[in-house]
């Protein structure tokens, strides 16, 4: 089969992993607010896209090698890992810690030649996609201490308190290499920047909520959660700002990557509110929530249309 007669889930790149990412945040986001069967419904298709990618990306690491070494050095690449933790969190909550514990054994696996794949290709002015580095510790960080908080062993809670410090540490390693131009010229990979310290903040507020850690280490996690959280606002603030003074409505598939950091904002929010017992953090975090539903279909009405686009084009 050649380029041009491939189906174009054949032809997704890396970043599309962020659309996973995207739908499994917004499903256990609507699991925290109650709305059980919309977060049912959003946690099926996020399990469609996940097993559609996965399948892809196995294909290629055997019948396409050279694409598929081309692509694992790029930041997208760790979406593989992020968006694997993601759905595991959300299965976890589900009652299914034997299929998210598998989730986590997998996305564990992939993470560390995809990191130092990408790590190794670092340069300066990056896009917004060089905070997946963090994403993806973070969010096997969060993983482990569901995983912890569920049951499994009090070894994952201390393996989470170690990937979240490690994904603080990447956090600003890209950082300072992150090209702030983004800001006003990003495709939509640069909100990427505002949600790695969202989810930080969740597994910060993970392990706030553990038995294991007590007096001064509590305390230390709970003003973590807390600081992660404001900059996070704080950087979800400006990225708005900029999209209001430098419009991009054309749809562009990093788009999914705006997407998730509302998402994990929201869910950030509400898991800091019951360790806490802040309620306004509660009402933002269902504020934040329906933003970014709103946005998932948004950004969903924009893949619709350009796929429609190419087709009539073909036809």
């Amino acid at each position: 089969m050649n380029r041009q007669d491939a189906p174009w889930w054949a032809e997704l790149p890396p970043a599309a992993g962020g659309a996973v990412m995207a739908t499994a945040i917004i499903s256990i986001g609507l699991h925290l607010t109650g709305h059980a069967t919309l977060s049912g419904m959003w946690l099926a298709l996020a399990v469609l896209l996940w097993l559609l990618l996965a399948g892809d990306f196995a294909w290629r690491l055997v019948a396409n090698r050279a694409r598929w070494s081309g692509e694992a050095d790029t930041p997208a690449a760790l979406t593989a890992v992020a968006a694997t933790t993601v759905l595991g969190t959300r299965l976890c909550a589900l009652g299914r810690p034997e299929v998210a514990a598998a989730l986590l054994a997998l996305a564990a696996v992939i993470w560390p030649g995809l990191l130092m794949a990408v790590v190794r290709h670092w340069h300066r002015r990056m896009p917004g996609a060089a905070f997946l580095v963090c994403v993806a510790t973070q969010g096997l960080a969060v993983l482990a201490a569901t995983l912890s908080l569920a049951g499994a062993g009090d070894w994952l809670g201390r393996a989470a308190l170690a990937a979240l410090v490690l994904g603080l540490f990447l956090y600003g390693e890209a950082l300072v290499r992150f090209d702030f131009r983004e800001v006003s010229t990003g495709a939509g990979d640069q909100w990427i920047g505002g949600g790695a310290p969202a989810i930080s903040a969740l597994a910060a507020a993970k392990l706030t909520g553990s038995p294991l850690w007590t007096g001064a280490a509590h305390t230390a996690l709970r003003t973590t959660m807390l600081v992660l959280l404001a900059v996070n606002l704080g950087a979800c603030a400006v990225l708005l700002a900029a999209e209001v003074r430098s419009p991009r409505p054309r749809y562009d598939i990093r788009r999914w990557s705006t997407v998730f950091p509302l998402g994990m904002t929201a869910v950030a929010a509400l898991s800091a509110s019951a360790v806490t017992g802040n309620a306004w953090l509660h009402t933002l975090g269902v504020v934040v929530l329906w933003a970014a539903l709103a946005a998932w279909l948004l950004v969903l009405a924009g893949f619709a249309r350009g796929r429609a686009h190419l087709a009539g084009r073909s036809g």
